[in-house]
């Protein structure tokens, strides 16, 4: 059986490898090893090397058709919404288009964009040496419910009602993607044909030019750049919508990380994450630079391992906590409460589950100690369950005396600010339904003032002088995700409640690090598990 010490080594090293290893394969899709016979023209024709068509430098032309089908056969099939004569590689663009929405896409239906790039004057599917690309302009979402002032009735938005839409509000509908971003790889790059990456290969297309193999513009469409927040409701009185088409050059390495995470957001959604968590995933990638990103993966990658330690930590000290004494039970009860409360609002919000599901097991573990520490124990008498609570003895009876002083002066203070702001919020915000409004009062109380009920456990440490009854373990490793915390805020979208919190979290270890200075732990004093510093060391000595 392995022990708690040589457990948590197991873990950080596996953690270890596991980020070495994925910086190996970061670099083995950023660094593609070219055709060893290049520098040799009649060798490297000779010895399997696929050469760049665009080192030609020929005469190109961009084309963007829309159509309703997701292949085309005929030229009367597609409406041309773009065309850039005499198109540069090396410039970048920005544009805006009209583009007509047909019938059947209001009907609910689908629009393809179709991106040629071809030979300046001459169409598209006259041209050999063409490449195009295909991307849906439309996607399927369920619309977000409307908001409403719960005592007045009055809409958020003014629409008129035969403009709405008459699907329910569970029905997905079709949305309008009101960006396509376009990159052409420019780098004169010599593959070696023997060992062509499989992630570029199938965005290559080949010809075959007098003894070599070339490979045409590698044509791309970066979906990352398709955000929820630029979608737009499609409603069947819409005759046309606006298109931003946006053009930049993209180097190799870049591409194919691009395509990687492409498919990474892809297999989220085939695992049931949904649009909008997707489209959290997107905005790390999309708003944030490479190397800002880079630093994002080992922070989250610290966060992963700081959570788990944090947990192991915390569930290991609540398993064999049998004494309640220097523990502040109205804390305990108080942080269950809100990460419930916080839970259901992030649920309520519809917030990535990168956000919810952390939070989530949080609650579960929350609701847990709140059973050891109230001493509970659940019997069922057939499917009625029946609660019997433990007794405290003396000195736990003391803390409760502190703990209930504490919380006498925070009442005064507390629900006055809570229901005040539950009753401004009534009146002048709008809600979805009671039960939201129910909700977002709490977990605004919770974000605003919760950090007042962290107060008792502090009252507490300073009424018997000292913080070794703490879990200080699990809560070094939390402080530790505290800080990563702060980075997040930044980069995941979430409510700004929850952004502001984890900067209140920050003060709030500060304090407690402060108290840890104040009142250092006597290590002659008898811990909840019955032991003492020296009586260990005493028993190793005793071992050697």
């Amino acid at each position: 059986m392995l022990s708690r010490s040589s457990f948590t080594s197991l873990v950080v090293g596996v953690f270890a490898v596991y980020v070495a290893h994925t910086c190996w394969v970061m670099y083995g899709i950023v660094y593609t090893r070219p055709c060893p016979a290049a520098e040799d023209g009649a060798a490297g024709a000779a010895g399997g090397c696929v050469w760049p068509y665009l080192a030609r430098r020929p005469k190109l032309q961009l084309s963007v058709y829309t159509t309703t089908r997701s292949s085309i056969g005929a030229e009367s099939n597609i409406d041309l919404v773009l065309n850039v004569e005499d198109f540069d590689i090396e410039s970048k663009f920005e544009r805006t288009v009209n583009v007509s929405v047909p019938k059947k896409t209001r009907n609910n239906g689908t629009l393809y964009a179709f991106v040629f790039l071809h030979h300046a004057g001459i169409l598209p599917w006259h041209d050999a040496k063409q490449v195009h690309i295909v991307s849906p302009l439309t996607t399927y979402m369920v619309p977000k419910p409307e908001e409403i002032n719960l005592l007045t009735g009055e809409s958020a938005t003014q629409q008129i009602e035969a403009e709405k839409q008459t699907n329910a509000l569970d029905e997905p509908v079709s949305h309008w993607r009101s960006r396509l971003t376009l990159n052409v790889m420019v780098e004169d790059f010599v593959f070696d044909g023997s060992s062509l990456p499989a992630d570029v290969h199938r965005y290559m297309k080949m010809v075959q030019l007098g003894k070599t193999v070339h490979y045409l513009p590698i044509l791309f469409i970066d979906q990352l750049s398709n955000r929820v927040k630029d979608l737009m409701v499609i409603n069947r009185s819409t005759t046309e919508l606006p298109l931003t088409v946006s053009y930049d050059k993209i180097s190799l390495g870049k591409l194919r990380f691009w395509i990687h995470m492409q498919d990474a957001v892809y297999s989220l959604q085939q695992f049931g994450f949904s649009e909008k968590d997707a489209d959290e995933v997107k905005g790390i990638f999309v708003d944030t630079n490479l190397y800002f990103l880079a630093l994002t993966f080992f922070v989250a990658a610290f966060h992963l391992l700081f959570d788990f330690l944090a947990f192991k930590n915390d569930i290991s000290f609540w398993k064999k906590k049998r004494s309640m004494i220097g523990m502040s039970t109205k804390a305990v009860l108080w942080r269950c409460f809100s990460t419930v409360v916080i839970f259901l609002f992030l649920l309520d919000e519809q917030t990535s589950l990168l956000v919810l599901i952390p939070a989530g097991v949080g609650a579960v573990i929350e609701l847990w100690k709140v059973k050891k520490a109230l001493k509970m124990t659940i019997r069922w008498q057939g499917l009625r369950p029946k609660f019997q609570f433990g007794a405290y003895n003396d000195s736990e009876k003391k803390t409760e005396e502190y703990d209930a002083q504490a919380m006498k002066y925070l009442s005064y203070l507390l629900y006055p600010l809570c229901i005040g702001g539950a009753a401004y919020s009534l009146l002048n915000v709008k809600y979805k339904s009671w039960y939201s409004w129910l909700i977002n009062s709490f977990v605004n109380g919770v974000y605003a003032f919760g950090f007042l009920f962290m107060l008792p456990q502090l009252f507490v440490n300073y009424k018997m002088k000292s913080v070794a009854h703490l879990p200080w373990k699990a809560f070094t490793y939390k402080a530790f995700n505290t800080f990563i915390d702060d980075i997040f805020a930044f980069i995941i979208t979430m409510p700004t409640s929850h952004r502001l919190a984890c900067f209140r979290d920050d003060v709030v270890f500060l304090v407690y690090l402060y108290q840890r200075w104040l009142y250092p732990v006597d290590k002659s004093r008898v811990n909840e598990y019955g032991e003492s510093y020296e009586e260990k060391s005493k028993k190793k000595a005793h071992r050697e």
